[in-house]
């Protein structure tokens, strides 16, 4: 039996064939990396010296949060090398983007630096991009794939979303700092592996159905091959990094599932393509009930959803359930704060999961609202009923 990589690689060969018979694709093969991705302990006290690869004038954004915790302490060094550290003000929004970009353009910075969370790095990302300098992305929680993606999301000033912001490149570096992932609340860790469980389930829709991916190509076996490895890593590995997280400490397994949930997940979604689970969170996004549960928390319901919708194997189905309870991912609408959903709301869900600009039209077949909200309502259903059989069982 092939492994996923013969497979997909045999899928590849199966394509060029094609294509010398004298099919064409109509779009390239394409996939995006950040120049440099280094993970170790320490990091932050190197940022100068990395700085100064780039430019000779730094300025770095953060997170208040990240300012106390993870910069501070290095204050006189970044003072001797003439590195000044701005607070961010915590919404990307236009008058954010402005108001660094003033400051980049008056103090003449050449190298930008995005130290926190999404928002901060999404801020330093696009600042960046307008004024063509490079970024340098510092995550202090592996909540999401956003550090290595040449993406960012802009909202108002109230925190609605307004838009993607598509830069010109990917960051110049992403620089991952474990003593700093290590201390992180562990229910950022869990919602990053739930946004990075979806990851290999978009990326096959995307190539079953020859959708595109988000940088406007076709997935390369690069892509697809790490969108697996992202899959399979943080199923061997999640659990342990979960304990080691709790703990405070720093194992292998804390250091693949952060790599998988920033590197691996970031190269899959980006050079392979979104899909349903995306969908269906910008969906239950619309719901304020859902609003104080995290991206990754989210998308992980809509990956029980999405594998309900597209009549996944039940022997996988069980593999996704029992992963996403064992660390403490959403399994129910309970989980997600809509334990008294209604039919109208999950219609409003469903209708915004199907808006003709949404990734799930990458799915096969179909997909209607119907459709969708027959999925959730299912995916629910399961997840209950296992609870309650565990509750049995005790």
């Amino acid at each position: 039996m092939k492994n996923s990589s013969e497979k997909l690689q045999s899928e590849s060969k199966s394509a060029q064939k094609l294509e010398s018979a004298g099919t064409k694709y109509d779009k390239p093969f394409k996939s995006v990396f950040p120049g440099k991705y280094i993970q170790g302990e320490g990091l932050i006290e190197e940022l100068p010296d990395t700085i100064k690869s780039f430019g000779d004038k730094g300025l770095i954004l953060s997170s208040p949060t990240a300012k106390k915790v993870c910069l501070d302490k290095h204050s006189k060094r970044f003072a001797e090398d003439g590195i000044e550290v701005i607070e961010f003000k915590g919404e990307c929004c236009a008058s954010e983007i402005m108001r660094i970009s003033d400051m980049v353009i008056s103090n003449e910075i050449n190298v930008l630096v995005g130290v926190g969370g999404g928002k901060a790095i999404d801020t330093a990302k696009i600042v960046a991009d307008r004024a063509e300098i490079p970024v340098i992305v510092v995550p202090t929680i592996a909540s999401t794939d956003a550090p290595c993606s040449g993406c960012a999301v802009i909202y108002s000033e109230n925190g609605h979303f307004e838009s993607v912001y598509y830069q010109k490149m990917n960051p110049q570096v992403v620089l991952v700092d474990m003593n700093v992932m290590s201390n992180a609340p562990t229910r950022f860790l869990v919602a990053g592996m739930g946004d990075a469980l979806s990851t290999w389930f978009e990326a096959r829709s995307c190539k079953r159905t020859h959708s595109m991916n988000a940088c406007g190509g076709y997935s390369t076996l690069a892509g697809l091959n790490l969108a697996k490895l992202c899959y399979d890593t943080i199923l061997e590995y999640g659990p342990a990094a979960k304990r080691a997280n709790g703990h405070k400490i720093i194992t292998p397994a804390l250091h693949h599932i952060v790599e998988a949930n920033t590197l691996l997940s970031g190269i899959g979604f980006e050079s392979s393509g979104l899909a349903s689970a995306h969908a269906i969170h910008n969906g239950l996004s619309a719901l304020d009930e859902t609003h104080s549960f995290y991206h990754g928390e989210k998308v992980a319901f809509g990956v029980l959803a999405g594998l309900h919708l597209t009549d996944a194997p039940p022997a996988e189905m069980e593999t996704v359930y029992s992963f996403c309870e064992k660390i403490g991912l959403p399994t129910t609408f309970e989980d997600i704060g809509l334990a008294s959903i209604d039919k109208s709301q999950l219609t409003k869900v469903a209708n915004k999961s199907c808006l003709p600009e949404e990734s799930i039209h990458h799915e096969a077949g179909q997909i209607t609202p119907e459709k969708v909200l027959c999925a959730m309502v299912a995916a629910d259903a399961m997840g209950r009923g296992r609870k309650k059989d565990k509750l049995n069982y005790i």
